[in-house]
């Protein structure tokens, strides 16, 4: 293709409310248009990519007996209803009325209409195992656009659902999944880390998550460099730093005038302690009303899933003060766990054996000193804290490091969760009926991109892998006026398009310095340049990710660009 003939709107400024390096980048670039909060245009150039990135996936897909479908993005209520998800989706999900009054939404995943097919067609054993997906528009009502294409309120999606007889024929489908996916996310250039993750909303006994390391990401991973372990905040485990100080040797709890001092960091700061040696004391309540007073190292945080799983409760809030006046007769701050009977007490593990700590003493402007978990109240023991860097592996004492991310994919184990709900059935050998297991699994196609702009970004703009880039190579003529160059410029763009190249001729009226900063600012990842040089015979070859530049004769440029994409 010749650029003077393309619509490629790149800027010369950063937009003013761009915050993260893909968005700054995707709108100088040309890429994208926003049509209004978390709804955008995707340009030719964005356009180019996604259907690259698709076009991996769905091979990779097929290479383990994906087969495409597309349903529908508007669905009838009644099967996320059967579901029981129509309610637990809450106001993420887009829901609106025909004009009969029926209610209908827009689809946020499509588990429940891949499983309304498969109860009306999949009747016997013999038909499975079967996994369906789809590349499709989906839908979530985000309550807070923001980061780009990274929290939007349209998106595509490659969504894919597994269905077996077996729980061994679903480990069988999850694992060919994460094949796929390393191999997806592999040729899609990007450096990924795989992650044990919560199911959330999907449900289901099993998931991981494939993330991209970005400053813009709002997902937090636990890592080892040393070993390879990787796990999603929430469900990260790790041997906790040790306090900053030895505990010291005490009697009993003894009550000491803490005046206006309320958080940890003012109470350690008042007593001139670290903070490790302080109890945190947070109070909740969940979904079915149970009050818990949750205990933490004071540089602790809470991990929301380890409480929920430890507890037995799908979601949680924080006490309202009035609450906790009433069970503590007392304000939040000077919260502790001794002498508290109105509500149980759970323990985060990393308190286990302290002793002669200091706590809140259920009295306003007041904390207890010389506090023992065990001693001075009952404790029971969880791990429920988040991971923090400076941890250490439960196993191996190597060094955890705590990173933002960007999810690019998740698989989920969902079991029974949707067939059983919905009837999804099929006889067995021994005519008996049984109910379908089953999984799904996500991929997030602009996040792909998005991930690449991320990860491989500088101060003249991207460069992304030749993979997914909306051109492998540029071919740039400094002087159109020139018929040499020209002729060169033409002849080569003949070889490359020969040679199984996608190819773009800069042949634009404009400065040489306009057409580098302009290829370099869209990130195709190789240029020749066409100039004086030609007369010699001869033509520079620019990489653009490392800025290095060869000179090649002209018979052998083309050769050496396509012995590297291929390398």
């Amino acid at each position: 293709m010749y650029w003077s003939k393309l619509f490629i709107p790149t800027l010369r400024e950063d937009p003013a409310d761009a915050e993260v390096a893909s968005h700054r980048l995707l709108l100088r670039a040309g890429y994208i248009r926003q049509l209004s909060a978390g709804i955008y245009n995707y340009l030719f150039l964005a356009q180019r990519s996604i259907l690259k990135i698709t076009q991996i996936v769905r091979e990779e897909m097929d290479a383990i007996g994906g087969q495409e479908m597309l349903l529908p993005a508007l669905n009838p209520a009644e099967v996320w209803k059967e579901s029981g998800r129509w309610e637990g989706m809450g106001q993420n999900m887009f829901r609106l009325k025909d004009r009969w009054g029926h209610d209908l939404c827009l689809g946020m995943t499509h588990e429940e209409i891949m499983t309304y097919i498969a109860r009306g067609e999949l009747r016997s054993y013999k038909q499975l195992p079967q996994i369906w997906y789809q590349i499709q528009t989906k839908f979530r009502d985000e309550p807070r656009p923001k980061s780009g294409l990274l929290r939007v309120r349209q998106f595509i999606m490659k969504d894919a659902y597994s269905f077996d007889l077996a729980p061994e024929g679903l480990d069988k489908s999850y694992d060919a999944h994460a094949v796929a996916y390393r191999k997806i996310f592999t040729r899609c250039g990007l450096d990924f880390i795989e992650v044990e993750a919560d199911s959330g909303a999907m449900g289901g006994s099993q998931s991981q998550e494939f993330m991209v390391a970005s400053a813009a990401g709002e997902d937090f991973v636990v890592r080892c460099r040393a070993t390879g372990y990787a796990a999603n905040l929430e469900k990260a485990v790790s041997r906790p730093v040790p306090p900053a100080q030895p505990d010291p040797e005490g009697d009993a709890p003894e009550e000491i005038h803490t005046p206006g001092q309320k958080t940890i960091a003012e109470v350690a700061a008042f007593l001139s302690l670290p903070e490790t040696s302080l109890i945190k004391s947070v109070v909740v309540v969940t979904d079915d009303n149970r009050p818990f007073l949750v205990l933490l190292r004071g540089d602790h945080q809470l991990s929301e899933t380890k409480f929920n799983s430890a507890v037995g409760a799908k979601e949680h809030r924080a006490a309202h003060p009035d609450e906790i006046r009433e069970w503590f007769q007392a304000d939040p701050g000077s919260l502790g766990p001794v002498g508290v009977t109105k509500l149980k007490v759970l323990t985060d593990k990393a308190l286990e054996g302290r002793q002669n700590m200091v706590s809140g003493a259920n009295r306003n402007d007041y904390h207890l000193k010389n506090v023992t978990p065990g001693r001075d109240f009952m404790a029971e023991y969880h791990d429920l804290r988040q991971v923090v860097s400076g941890d250490t592996e439960l196993e191996t004492g190597a060094a955890l490091d705590v990173v933002k991310t960007v999810e690019i994919g998740h698989i989920f184990k969902l079991g029974y969760r949707y067939s059983k709900s919905m009837g999804l059935n099929v006889l067995t050998e021994s005519g008996e009926e049984k109910a379908v297991i089953m999984g799904s699994y996500g991929i997030g196609i602009e996040r792909i991109l998005c991930a690449a702009f991320e990860l491989y970004n500088d101060k003249d703009g991207v460069s992304l892998p030749a993979s997914i880039a909306p051109f492998a190579l540029v071919l740039t003529v400094t002087n159109l006026k020139d018929e040499a160059l020209l002729a060169a410029g033409n002849d080569l763009y003949a070889q490359a398009k020969a040679a199984g190249i996608d190819v773009l001729m800069d042949d634009r009226d404009e400065r040489p310095g306009v057409k580098f900063k302009d290829a370099d600012l869209i990130g195709i990842p190789w240029r020749i340049n066409i100039g004086k040089k030609v007369a010699q015979g001869l033509v520079e070859v620019v990489e653009r990710r490392t800025k290095e530049m060869v000179e090649k004769p002209l018979a052998e440029a083309i050769a050496y660009v396509a012995d590297r994409l291929r390398g």
